[in-house]
């Protein structure tokens, strides 16, 4: 199955939407590399980045899923070099 590294960026402008987020990350977690989130204060948002390794509709999907939360923008970079695994 070939597999490429993105990053989503996500903008967290709705706080009540921060369970669904994490609810969303859980379910993902086997693609997650790693995740850092900064909380901006001074505009009550909070910028996060999610680095993923997974197939192109996996992180088409994740990015899509998160970026439907009300409050919550998402969008996704990817990597121009492909990976196989092994299944």
């Amino acid at each position: 199955m070939k597999t490429r590294v993105a990053v989503i960026g996500i903008i967290v402008e709705d706080p009540d939407s921060v369970a669904g987020l994490n609810e969303l990350l859980h379910e993902f977690a086997p693609y997650i590399i790693g995740r850092m989130g900064i909380p901006y204060r001074a505009h009550h948002m909070n910028v996060i980045s999610v680095a993923v390794d997974a197939t192109d509709d996996v992180i088409s999907a994740l990015a899509g899923r998160i970026g439907a939360l009300p409050g919550i923008s998402a969008k996704a970079a990817y990597s121009n070099a492909y990976t196989s695994e092994e299944e």
